[in-house]
């Protein structure tokens, strides 16, 4: 676990770096980093329970933007019935690292009979469901990296054990509370 929280820590950092670098503006660039530990981490994963999605801490990078970084841990699961629904996050783009574990992905796709978005929450901002026809399907495991722009349907089809992986949050319209931090680790 530690080799794998170590390079995810590093992969963490340079997403966080990189959505920093496209949004910088001189009247509000911000005077500190923002650090999640390894200790934090597991703390917040170990308190999950039966959530499947916490967020750890949202930052504001500047230019009107903040990046959140979330913890999720999935355990086995089979889309049995075939039906590929998935979920859409309106204004948040996800960076998921993975990890341990992994199973099959399903991203993008003409969205069927889709969902009134949501009015948001703390974890992603607006979000909405639908149905996927002519998406992506693959296999993502340990040490993967996966982009999904705001937009873009997303679905894990196949669990065969558990998936643990840290979504990195790009949000440029401000949907996510900056300063949040897990009250697991304040």
């Amino acid at each position: 676990m530690t080799r794998w929280l170590r390079s995810s820590l590093n992969c963490t950092a340079t997403a966080m770096v990189l959505a920093y670098g496209t949004s910088v503006s001189a009247q509000s660039a911000p005077t500190s980093a923002t650090d999640i530990t390894r200790e934090q981490i597991q703390t917040v994963l170990a308190s999950m329970g039966e959530s499947i999605d916490r967020q750890l801490k949202i930052a504001d990078i500047g230019g009107g933007e903040n990046v959140g970084v979330g913890i999720l841990h999935r355990d086995g699961d089979n889309d049995t019935d075939g039906a590929h629904r998935g979920i859409i996050h309106a204004q948040v783009t996800e960076v998921y690292i993975i990890l341990s574990g992994g199973g099959t992905l399903l991203t993008g796709g003409d969205i069927i009979d889709p969902t009134e978005p949501s009015a948001g929450s703390i974890l992603i901002g607006p979000t909405f469901s639908g149905q996927s026809r002519n998406g992506q399907i693959r296999e993502i495991s340990e040490g993967d990296v996966v982009v999904i722009p705001a937009g873009v349907l997303h679905a894990w089809t196949l669990i065969p054990d558990e998936v643990t992986y840290l979504s990195v949050r790009i949000d440029p319209h401000l949907a996510l509370p900056a300063g949040y931090v897990n009250p697991e680790i304040r």
